[in-house]
């Protein structure tokens, strides 16, 4: 026989009959019964009359109550607690646990993930201190019932909840079957009853705790006291009940406490809600409509009950949940409401669609509730099943692919087949470095770090470091040279291929060809190209590896800040690698490649080193040869390397850099050998890209000729290039939409290819007045014309007084004291010609150089600056047409500057006519080709005094000038050949 002792308990609001269970209040283990009297029994059942008041509460003082249990009859049905069934319904349950009918006061547990049905078990963890002491006082006071809640926020991970919108409104009753004291938690093991619903909200009367504790210890005599008088005053209000129920309906207040010892209060005041935790909660209980067994519920049920099966038989884990869910000998075939319940609480349905079938109370709606949910359960479990078949089937061949290897692998090594992962790596090392030939102290380093590779395990790390390390010390080129191309003829062939003049490189090259063959070995050597951009230093570059037969590989120093990637990494670093002259041994496989070091010019400088000073080493003719990498760490020849280095600027290389390399100057191109470029390589090269043919478009050289003179003045033909191009996509366009199917470009149409032209004016004057002298000047994008202006910057007035002069342009420090040296020199020279001219010593003086948002500096513009302070002092224009260049001592001296192949074709770019240059570097005009000085009238100055003697020579003079022997009769006059 099961019991369940609970003190203090409530009556229900309404009284059970006669034939219900005798209630048994006791105290310990003895147990006394006593029966109501039947007035009492009469007024539960006149309640249900009309005109008869309810009766709302009844409250004994102190109870101990035991609960017996019983079998149900057919005259009892069996429930869920939540109502009686129709007398139809068969007896079919064993006996449950009889528990108080009504409890409306119970402690709140609030849960996460799934609600507690009836007849379920649940083990719940709690954590709340407030809780906790509030179950331990419930248990001490033999009173185990809880209310289990769903929180509606899954989030909320709390024990306790701040108002009641933070749980649903319906849970179930349950009763604690075990408890675990943790300590700071408490572990319950919990058994749901029936379905109740939140009321109210309560707070429990902490002041009356200890009251109520010397209440149940005062003994059995003032126990029995108190229950004569619970008994006479429940008497005396049904008394008063029966005669007020002859008025019209009026509410009786509850029956009041003798003792007024009650543990728990209702809350009358929001403000005490505000400040509680939901602890408490009044309840009532819910129960199911009535329901009859028809057709429509035992399908439902069969159905119900064939998923159950489907699912079990599908997943094991099912049957063991089943059996953990269902009492020893409880058959729940013939009870849809138990069975509605058991389904829903076999599935792993999201919580809201659990609370939803808990809330249902129409029997029909909650068998399709859960029907709906097992078959989705049902679904799941299917592709569940259907994964883990392919699953397990994978794993299978994997499995047995494996052992079927290590077999095949045991197999092989038995017969001699194969060998050892370790063995085979060492035969691959040794059949690489079989054909080369390897130096003897590389040897002695390759055998050391094989030996060592032996001995360790193929899963340390340190066994991966020598492996990558070995990978890169096998595969370099030890010994293995290419054949070189030693046929004069053929390599000229292939540079005039690419490349139109660059005639001091070619030449070079040719030299280097020529040596190799008397020598019988090629040796490597260190070259710097520099000049301006687009001028094809990159380019050559590769006709030049293609010309010696010699493998290519470009990188680029530009930004470099470090040393590393000249030199490599040391091995102990996570991921090192070899520096970029060793990656690219190891990718073009052979000891003699052409390098090419790219914008060595624009190499950084960082806190990791100074890569410009790395790469001594490497471009030292006498070390070299013995060049030593980080990583690496064994001597490797680079002395059969062709280095090329190329810049923009000869200034910024390190001067210890700029001494190991030969310095080719490669200068801007002319007109006419732009057109000859664009003709035999960008037209061609432009319309192929295009996909046009020669029959679809024709560039006259008159177009092109406006194009290199009116758009792309710059020294090199990279903006010629894009102009050309774009001349090809605007009639690719234009054959395409057939409004064309040859289109000719002249000088006439170029505009509506290219758009407007950029320089319109050849100079900035054309006829030059007093003052304004035109200067050459050099740039890194090649030479161009500078004027030089002075003029009065204020009036003198009437008292002498000694002149000023102000410099503007953006000048540098040295352009401003080859101003202040030019204006002594004028001065002096003055003084001689014209003493009476005392102008530049009393005015107050401007001069300026134009484009003032352009930096300037350099010296060799003293002897322009002097030109054209005598001029504005004379006031006398200076002969037209002519420009000068050469730096100014203080004594009148000439000296020589340079940049003079760009100067001159500055000069010849914008029509100058006569040039006037430093007598030192009359040899630098004379290496110029005549296509460049043809039309030019050069004059050579030593002193100041030529200068001054050509720009203002009279009309005589001149011609005198002009029919002298002209200074470039020395130069060929063979034509530069454009095929």
């Amino acid at each position: 026989m099961q019991f369940v002792t609970i003190v203090n308990a409530r009556l229900p609001l309404i009284l059970r009959p006669r034939s219900a269970i005798a209630r048994s209040f006791c105290s310990s283990n003895r147990s006394s019964l006593i029966c109501l009297r039947p007035r009492l029994t009469r007024t539960e059942h006149s309640i249900h009359r009309p005109g008869f008041l309810r009766l709302t509460q009844f409250r004994p003082a102190i109870a101990s109550v035991r609960f017996f249990t019983k079998r149900y009859s057919d005259r009892d049905p069996p429930s869920d607690g939540n109502g009686e069934q129709t007398g139809d319904y068969p007896a079919s349950l064993p006996a449950t646990v009889v528990v108080p009918e009504v409890w409306p006061h119970v402690p709140v547990i609030a849960i996460n993930r799934n609600p507690v049905f009836p007849r379920f078990i649940k083990l719940i963890e709690i954590s709340n201190p407030v809780l906790i002491d509030l179950i331990r006082r419930k248990i001490k006071l033999n009173q185990p019932y809880v209310g289990v809640f769903l929180k509606k926020s899954e989030e909320n991970e709390a024990d306790v909840v701040q108002t009641l919108d933070d749980i649903y409104p319906i849970g179930t009753f349950a009763q604690v079957h075990e408890v675990q004291d943790l300590g700071n938690r408490l572990r319950l093991v919990i058994m749901a009853h029936r379905r109740i619903k939140i009321v109210n909200q309560i707070v429990e009367d902490t002041t009356s705790k200890a009251e109520h504790d010397d209440t149940v210890t005062s003994g059995k005599t003032n126990r029995r006291s108190l229950r004569k008088k619970m008994e006479n005053r429940a008497t005396e209000r049904i008394e008063r009940t029966e005669k007020a129920s002859e008025m019209s309906s009026i509410e009786i207040k509850p029956l009041t406490d003798p003792l007024e010892k009650s543990t728990e209060k209702p809350l009358d005041t929001s403000n005490v809600l505000d400040n509680q935790l939901v602890l408490m909660v009044e309840v009532v209980n819910v129960t199911h409509e009535k329901f009859k067994q028809t057709e429509e519920i035992k399908a439902l049920t069969q159905e119900l009950i064939k998923t159950i099966r489907d699912i079990i038989s599908m997943n094991p884990l099912y049957r063991e949940s089943l059996q953990q869910m269902l009492h020893q000998g409880q058959r729940v075939v013939d009870n849809p409401v138990y069975l509605s319940d058991l389904g829903a609480a076999l599935t792993g349905a999201d919580a809201q669609e659990l609370q939803q079938v808990l809330e249902e109370m129409d029997i029909l709606k909650r068998l399709r509730l859960s029907l709906a949910l097992l078959k989705k359960e049902y679904e799941l479990s299917k592709l569940q099943q259907k994964i883990g078949r392919e699953v397990e089937e994978k794993v299978k061949q994997q499995h047995r692919k494996y052992i079927l290897h290590e077999q095949l692998k045991v197999i092989k090594k038995e017969l001699g087949l194969e060998k050892d992962d370790k063995d085979a790596i060492e035969e691959k090392y040794r059949e690489r470095i079989r054909q080369k030939t390897v130096p003897k102290p590389i040897m002695d380093v390759l055998e050391e770090e094989l030996n060592k590779l032996s001995f360790l395990e193929s899963h340390s790390s340190e066994f991966n470091v020598t492996r990558n390390y070995l990978d890169w010390l096998t595969s370099m080129p030890w010994g293995v040279t290419s054949a070189e191309n030693l046929n004069l003829q053929d390599a000229v062939k292939i540079l005039d291929e690419d490349h139109y003049g660059m005639d001091d490189i070619k030449k070079r090259i040719l030299e280097f060809i020529a040596v190799s063959q008397l020598k019988g070995s090629t040796q490597g050597k260190i070259l710097c190209f520099y000049g301006p951009p687009g001028v094809g230093k990159t380019s050559i570059a590769k006709s030049i590896s293609r010309a010696l037969n010699r493998e290519y590989f470009r990188f680029s120093v530009g930004g470099m800040t470090d040393v590393a990637e000249i030199k490599g990494h040391r091995r102990t670093y996570v991921g090192a690698m070899p520096g970029k002259v060793i990656q690219c041994l190891k990718k073009t496989k052979t000891e003699n490649p052409l390098i090419l070091i790219d914008e060595v010019d624009k190499i950084g400088k960082g806190h990791q080193g100074d890569p410009a000073s790395a790469l001594l080493e490497m471009l030292d003719p006498e070390q070299n040869a013995n060049f030593l990498d980080h990583y690496l760490d064994v001597p490797v020849d680079l002395s059969k390397v062709l280095f090329i280095c190329t810049a923009n600027v000869i200034d910024t290389i390190p001067e210890p850099l700029r001494d190991r390399m030969e310095m080719i100057d490669m200068s801007g191109y002319v007109a006419e050998e732009k057109l000859a470029i664009a003709k035999q390589y960008l037209v061609p090269q432009a319309r192929t890209e295009s996909g046009l043919s020669k029959e679809q478009i024709n560039i006259q050289d008159n177009a092109l000729t406006t194009l290199i003179k009116s758009y792309c003045r710059e020294s090199g033909v990279r903006s010629l290039q894009k102009h050309i191009e774009k001349v090809h996509r605007k009639v690719a366009f234009k054959v395409v939409k057939k409004e064309a199917d040859k289109v000719d470009v002249t000088m006439d149409n170029l505009q509506e290819f290219v758009g407007k032209p950029v320089f319109t004016h050849d100079r900035m004057y054309d006829i030059t007045p007093p003052g304004v002298v035109m200067g050459l000047a050099w740039t890194a994008m090649g030479g161009s014309t500078l004027f030089i202006e002075s003029t009065v910057r204020k009036p003198a007035g009437g008292k002498k007084t000694e002149g000023t002069f102000e410099v503007t342009g953006h000048l540098g420090d040295v352009m401003k004291e080859s101003i202040h040296i030019a204006m002594t020199v004028a001065r002096n020279y003055l003084k001689q010609e014209d003493p009476q001219n005392t102008f530049l010593y009393d005015s107050h003086l401007h001069i300026h150089v134009p484009e003032g948002a352009t930096p300037k500096d350099g010296p060799s513009a003293g002897v322009t600056i002097a030109t054209a302070l005598l001029s504005l002092a004379k006031n006398q224009a200076i002969r037209q047409n002519v420009a000068m260049t050469g730096e100014l001592s203080l004594m009148g001296k000439v000296l020589p500057v340079g940049g003079i192949k760009e100067k001159v074709i500055a000069a010849k770019r914008v029509e100058v006519k006569c040039i006037i240059l430093p007598d030192e570097n009359k040899k630098d005009f004379n290496d110029l080709p005549k296509y460049i000085t043809d039309g030019l009238e050069v004059h050579f100055a030593s002193t100041f005094d030529d200068v001054y003697r050509i720009c203002f020579a009279k009309t005589d003079e001149i011609d005198a000038l002009r029919s002298s022997k002209p200074i470039t009769d020395h130069i060929s006059s063979a034509q530069p050949t454009f095929g």
